[in-house]
This record gives C-alpha cells, sequence and structure tokens, in this order.
C-alpha cells in the first residue's frame, strides 16, 4: 500500500463506522427484531431495555457513558480534587448528573485535542511544542469544566454559612412559639429565597418521600459540606427531646455569627495584604534597576583597568 492511499484508507473506514452509526438510528436502516418489538407487551417487559446493536449510537453511549465517569474521577483525583462529582452537583442543585458533566468533558478535551491538531499542523509547530498543545489543550478543557463546578460549589457553600445565622434564629424563635420541627422549617422554606431555603425545600421533599425529619437534616448536612450546618443539625435532631430548643439554636447562631465574623476579617486584613505586593514591586524593581546602573559601570571600569 503506497503512502498516498493510506489517508484515503483511513479515511474510508471513518467515513464507514460514522454512516453506519447516523444511520443506525433510522427504522428503515436498522429494523428491529422481532422479539425487541413484543418486548414491551410482554409481562415486565418495560422494565428490560432494548438490547443495541453492535454499531449503533446506543452501543456507543452505553460505552461512552461509564469511561467517561471512571477517566474523568480519576483524572479530578490526579489533580487534587478529591470530593465526589455527585455531591458537589447535589449541593448546587444542578439539573445535571455525574454522567451527564463527564460525557461533556470527554467532548469539550476530544474538541480541544483536535483544535490543537490543526493548530500544530497549521503553524507547523516543534515537536515540543506540539506535544504540550496535543497533551495540554484536552487536559485544560477538562479542568475548565471541572473547576467551574467547583467554584460553583464553594459558592454555595459560602452562602449557606453567610445566611445559616438569621435562618437558625427563625428555626429557633418558630420552635419557641410551638411550631413543630417540620412546620418550622416548612416556614422558612416557603418564605425564603437563599441558599439554605432551597436546601430546606430539598429536605422538606425528602420528608414528604417518607424519610424521617432527623434523617432528612442529616442528609442535608453531609450534603452541604459546612460544619455550621452540621452542628445546628445535631441541636435539631434533640427536638424531641430537649424543650428548651430555641435557645440552644439562639446560642449556635451566635457562634455561628461570630466564625463569620472572623472569616470576614480574615479576609479582609488578606486582602489588604495583596494590595501591598504590586506596590512593593513597583518599588523594589525601579530600585534594583537604579542599584544595577552603577554596580556594572563599577565592574566595566575594573575589568578595563
Amino acid at each position: 500500500m503506497t503512502g498516498g492511499t493510506r489517508p484515503l484508507v483511513l479515511a474510508g473506514l471513518l467515513t464507514w463506522a460514522g454512516a453506519t452509526l447516523l444511520l443506525s438510528t433510522h427504522r428503515w436502516f436498522a429494523r428491529r427484531p422481532l422479539a425487541e418489538r413484543l418486548r414491551p407487551y410482554s409481562p415486565g417487559g418495560m422494565a428490560l431495555g432494548s438490547r443495541a446493536g453492535l454499531l449503533s449510537v446506543d452501543a456507543f453511549r452505553d460505552v461512552k457513558e461509564p469511561l467517561s465517569s471512571a477517566l474523568g474521577e480519576q483524572l479530578a483525583r490526579i489533580f487534587g480534587i478529591h470530593e465526589d462529582l455527585a455531591t458537589r452537583l447535589a449541593r448546587i442543585h444542578s439539573p445535571y448528573d455525574v454522567t451527564t458533566v463527564r460525557v461533556r468533558q470527554l467532548g469539550w478535551a476530544i474538541g480541544s485535542f483536535g483544535v490543537a491538531g490543526l493548530l500544530t499542523i497549521t503553524l507547523r509547530a516543534p515537536a515540543a511544542l506540539a506535544l504540550l498543545f496535543l497533551l495540554g489543550a484536552p487536559v485544560l478543557a477538562f479542568l475548565v469544566i471541572e473547576q467551574s463546578v467547583s467554584h460553583a460549589s464553594e459558592r454555595w457553600q459560602r452562602h449557606v454559612r453567610l445566611e445559616l445565622p438569621v435562618v437558625s434564629e427563625q428555626l429557633g424563635m418558630l420552635l419557641s412559639a410551638g411550631f413543630s420541627l417540620g412546620a418550622a422549617i416548612n416556614r422558612v422554606a416557603s418564605r425564603g429565597t437563599g441558599c439554605c431555603a432551597q436546601d430546606l425545600q430539598v429536605v422538606l421533599s425528602r420528608i414528604r418521600q417518607g424519610l424521617g425529619e432527623t434523617e432528612a437534616l442529616q442528609e442535608w448536612s453531609e450534603t452541604s459540606g459546612v460544619d455550621a450546618v452540621e452542628r445546628i443539625v445535631q441541636i435539631l435532631a434533640l427536638n424531641r427531646q430537649a424543650s428548651d430548643l430555641g435557645r440552644l439554636i439562639s446560642q449556635e447562631a451566635r457562634s455561628i455569627r461570630r466564625d463569620v465574623q472572623r472569616d470576614l476579617v480574615e479576609r479582609i486584613e488578606r486582602r489588604e495584604q495583596q494590595v501591598w505586593i504590586p506596590v512593593t514591586v513597583a518599588t523594589l524593581l525601579p530600585g534594583v534597576i537604579f542599584m544595577a546602573v552603577p554596580f556594572i559601570e563599577a565592574m566595566r571600569l575594573f575589568a578595563g583597568s
């Protein structure tokens, strides 16, 4: 086989595989067997998924989704992201599941690899630079989506931490006024619009599904990943045992507010220190240049003598 026919053979094979996947979605091309057509009408047949052909879009999807999930988890752990993606998506109430996000990451990685390959061929980059493009572009595309989910999760946690003192005091007042725990959660969730209110709506939906109040709140504590939420949930779990639950919640709310205030002061001080970094660099750089000029001139005079 000559060198000129090899690209034609490769292009023909890729065209054949793509055409097969595309045409397999049409009934006139890939007619299902009689057993598959009668499966929905058999007892329990709707629960049994129809088997896809070897060269079909469904078979490709069945292979792609678990491969994307496994590969994405391994890459995330390599780059220091150890928290489960499902927990982060549940925390921010994302409409997408883990498989959808991982498949999207795989698609962006493959697309960026193709773009990097075209740029490398077009620019005729050196081998080292081409390798950097081909390896760095897919990794960068993967990390962009991963970091966007992580940043959204951290932002949600910060909002929950800021809203929790007010929400805790509202729950404490309602419980002291005679409301039950479920009624207090329902009132706060229905009248609030923040992140805590949305989390409490999920708690209410879990309670309506038959889960106990304490177990639903414990799920919220595990999903949120905020220590203050865990402490509040531990106090709310004493609803049937303690009579002064409102006072305990108020004390914990004051403690959470002090923690939030300390974090805010620390963040302000850190930003004040960051302001001085460009000022220091802008001051030291001219000084170094002014010191280097006479030093270089003195070295030239000594070398000449």
